[in-house]
């Protein structure tokens, strides 16, 4: 096979913005190049044989559990923790809990490049989990041993030793897991298709888990005892995770898949000026050699070609084959690019706009780790006569309605909807978040609404300069608040999940993770940055709105705030999402959904 660039019926030609139309022959050896340079990447030994599905899976889903437990069993109290043992204001306190979160959602971009690139995901996890075990144990010995003047310093300190261990374990333990599924093989391409839905309600099982049994221990034993559960049951996964590591699918990092984007996008600079033909784009550099399609790299699945698309068809330039090109020896891959490179720059190009439109979401959901805890705690949370419910174990109701959700979600609302719409998922993954969203605002404003009648009834029984006596007003009015949190999570977490893992780059689905886990981080900061500017401007007016008196403070003006935001930020998403091009793959049947969306 020839690796010549040169072809004499092409000579070189100084004008690299002519326009070129020429008989595809007249390249072969350059369209045929890339098949020489993808061969000389690749085994022709046969690949291990490995279980891998659910009986692989199921290992990994372990370590996922415990890590979950742990993060909802130390976030979920967090603010009591802060504001009763560290004196801290509410506000503070919320700001500090968002902000801590953010940095854990932040985290995993670098733990996904070094996974993508060097490590591979499964060392990446082993790394991680040892990182976030050694934070929490910290954390237990920062409540228990170390003296209170430093005790603040230490805890904060034992926080963010969690966030880098996030950074590790978040972009990758899904990922992973969904990787023990064959996409090749019909049977676990089906298998996955319902993985997404019995994964988040495994973590789901385990958050409300820990809401329910660690924060009790918390409030009522101690944050020792509390705490030291949390650092146990991460220890126990992580030998369960250890005994299931001759079970899996381990793909080998490619080497930095960000390197072939950015080249996409310098090629296509420099051939800005190359002009269309009459028939379309010039001759481009695709692979022509269907030999290599039987051949598998070690260590990673077999390579799917992708489609071309007609977005953002100035990416397309990269492609051409221009006098510069033909008459050189070798392709610089700066200059000239495949067909796949192209397309996977526009598969993470068009994720960009779903990834802005979907911020506003975590603006809204955390409020259940902080405002909705303590408005909880200012209520009447009697069980029977003896049995207070710890405020921050309202969190539960959010799982509970996810456990009961997803079962009826996959195997009614699913068969219902693909009968109506012929989709195999019944609705799109666009479709799922965009009914996330429309919740998240009812949320909201049904969160105005029972804060409204809390504060009434504070003023009817004159305890709106009492902050710490209760409302004679039952906890369960936040129910339905909580349960639409719940119903939320359920259509926009778990598609979000999905969309960032299936549409990305399959070199870059540990990056997919991490870009779907920064959106609940910038959503926490954007979260901040709304507390802090209500509280600078309602403060010039003599009525501040987040003060730790809520009886006083206008917590219901704040959700009317965000419901409002979040009202504004669904049309922004509807828009973007009628924009969307699904991910088409060569040889594979066209699906409803890889047409243009609409919510």
């Amino acid at each position: 096979m020839s690796s010549t660039l040169h072809h004499p019926l092409l000579p070189p030609h100084p004008n690299t913005s002519t326009q070129i139309s020429m008989d595809r022959s007249t390249v072969s050896p350059i369209i045929t190049q890339h098949a020489h340079e993808h061969t000389a990447k690749v085994s022709a030994a046969p690949t291990k044989s490995f279980k891998g599905a659910w009986t692989s899976a199921i290992f990994i889903i372990f370590v996922e559990v415990a890590e979950r437990f742990a993060f909802y069993g130390l976030s979920g109290n967090l603010i009591t923790y802060l504001t009763n043992d560290l004196h801290e204001s509410t506000a503070d306190a919320a700001k500090n809990i968002n902000t801590w979160i953010g940095v854990s959602s932040i985290f995993p971009i670098v733990g996904a490049f070094l996974a993508d690139s060097f490590l591979g995901r499964f060392k990446t996890i082993l790394l991680s989990t040892m990182i976030y075990l050694t934070g929490l144990v910290l954390l237990t010995l920062t409540v228990s041993v170390i003296p209170m003047n430093h005790r603040k310093s230490v805890f904060f300190l034992a926080l963010y030793v969690l966030a880098i261990g996030e950074g590790g374990h978040k972009p990758c333990v899904q990922t992973f897991a969904a990787d023990q599924f064959d996409e090749q093989k019909p049977e676990e391409k089906s298998a996955k298709s319902s993985f997404f839905n019995w994964w988040y309600l495994a973590i789901v099982v385990s958050a409300t888990s820990a809401v329910l049994l660690v924060i009790y221990v918390q409030d009522n034993v101690g944050w020792t005892e509390g705490f030291g559960i949390l650092a146990g049951a991460v220890a126990v996964a992580l030998v369960i995770f250890l005994a299931g590591m001759k079970k899996y699918r381990k793909e080998a990092p490619v080497g930095s898949p960000y390197t072939a984007l950015v080249q996409v996008l310098i090629a296509a600079a420099r051939k800005r000026r190359v002009n269309e033909t009459l028939e379309g784009w010039g001759i481009c550099y695709e692979d022509d050699d269907k030999d290599g399609a039987d051949l598998e790299v070690v260590g990673q699945p077999r390579a799917r070609t992708l489609a071309r698309t007609e977005q953002f068809r100035l990416l397309d330039k990269a492609m051409i084959i221009d006098n510069m090109d033909a008459s050189s020896n070798t392709r610089n891959p700066w200059r000239l690019c495949t067909l796949n490179q192209v397309e996977e720059v526009k598969l993470v190009l068009r994720l960009i706009p779903i990834w802005l439109s979907c911020l506003m979401f975590t603006a809204v959901v955390v409020q259940t780790h902080t405002f909705f805890t303590k408005q909880g705690s200012t209520m009447i949370r009697s069980i029977g006569p003896n049995f207070q419910f710890p405020p921050a174990s309202l969190q539960s109701l959010i799982g509970i309605t996810i456990l009961v959700a997803v079962p009826l979600y996959d195997r009614v609302f699913v068969p219902m909807a693909r009968k109506i719409t012929g989709h195999p998922s019944g609705i799109t993954m666009l479709q799922r978040i965009g009914i996330g969203l429309f919740l998240s605002i009812l949320q909201m404003a049904v969160s105005a609404l029972v804060e409204a009648k809390r504060v009434s009834t504070a003023r009817d029984h004159g305890l709106m300069d009492n902050p710490k006596a209760i409302v004679p007003m039952s906890v369960w009015w936040l129910l339905p608040q909580y349960m639409l949190s719940g119903l939320a999570d359920l259509f926009t977490v778990v598609g979000l999940q999905e969309l960032f893992y299936d549409q990305m780059p399959e070199a870059m689905r540990s990056m997919g993770a991490a870009a779907y886990l920064s959106i609940l981080g910038i959503g926490s900061f954007i979260n901040t940055a709304a507390i802090s500017a209500v509280q600078a401007i309602t403060s010039k007016y003599g009525s501040v709105w987040l003060e730790d008196n809520l009886n006083r403070a206008h917590l219901d003006y704040f959700y009317w705030v965000l419901a409002v935001m979040s009202a504004l930020n669904l049309c922004v998403y509807i828009w973007v999402a009628k924009g969307f091009v699904y991910k088409k793959v060569e040889g594979e049947e066209t699906e409803k959904e890889e047409r243009s969306d609409e919510p």
